[in-house]
């Protein structure tokens, strides 16, 4: 690991200011990817700054028709909430104990991951990410492969959800990181249903042409109709491209069929 200035301020305005005068600043949340990838030598800021020690980011918020999600919130913490049962399945689902109890929602929605389990639920939820500067809808935060809409600086201060009718999360997990191969979170919202994808590509998605085959009869046999390419899929040493187009489909069904 290489040497840096170590920072923990108090108050968003301080976080800023001592990004603003670092020469190659970074942000720490929850340290989940920004620790492993410090001690590999992979990064090599000059200044870490620590946004934990600034209590108006963490805790959630029962808005009545949305819930707010604050950015420091750690994953355990949104598994222990009930506003949205769906939502605190899928953190439950997140890596092991270690990783719920210190990985945060804000820096793994930042940090884009295209395998992460909250990005599904973001785009699916009719989300909105508040920050120091605006606030953007979810789906237009995630932009690709590690890749948000946010800007030089700008911090996530919450998350807002839209509360659903009833959704599901169902995730093929990657058997040792725990990390998701595909996953598929399906919200009712009265008569729309919103289907967000994580797993399968760059960044989660919303699978629309299954959103448009759902809006006719909500039954898990609308998915083999709903058209899918899979040409730009993820493909690792995990699973093909095709293989998690399968698996897309796969978890669709089962979210699909627990809500019925």
């Amino acid at each position: 690991m290489y040497q840096f200035n170590y920072h923990r301020p108090a108050t968003l305005d301080e976080a800023a200011s001592l990004m603003a005068g670092a020469d190659d600043g970074t942000y720490l949340s929850g340290g989940m990817t920004l620790i492993p990838t410090l001690k590999q030598r992979l990064a090599a800021p000059s200044d870490v700054i620590d946004l934990g020690g600034i209590g108006a980011l963490s805790g959630i918020t029962d808005n009545g028709n949305t819930i707010s999600v604050g950015a420091m919130t750690r994953h355990a913490e949104v598994a222990a909430s009930n506003a949205i049962p769906a939502l605190a399945a899928l953190a439950g689902q997140i890596g092991d104990a270690h990783v719920r109890n210190r990985g945060t929602i804000g820096g793994s929605i930042a940090n884009s991951d295209p395998a992460a389990d909250y990005p599904a639920a973001v785009v699916a939820l009719d989300s909105t990410i508040h920050t120091t500067k605006r606030s953007i809808h979810g789906g237009e935060f995630f932009k690709g492969l590690f890749e948000t809409a946010l800007d030089e600086g700008e911090i996530i201060t919450s998350v807002e959800f839209t509360k659903p009718t009833s959704a599901a999360y169902a995730k093929f997990p990657n058997p040792a990181s725990r990390y998701a191969v595909v996953g598929v979170f399906v919200a009712r919202c009265g008569d729309a249903t919103c289907v967000g994808v994580t797993g399968a590509g760059p960044c989660a998605f919303r699978w629309s042409e299954l959103e448009a085959e759902l809006a006719s009869g909500f039954s898990a046999s609308a998915v083999p109709n709903a058209a899918l390419d899979h040409s730009e899929f993820n493909a690792d040493i995990h699973a093909s491209a095709e293989f998690r187009g399968n698996l897309v489909r796969v978890m669709a069904e089962r979210a699909i069929a627990s809500l019925i």
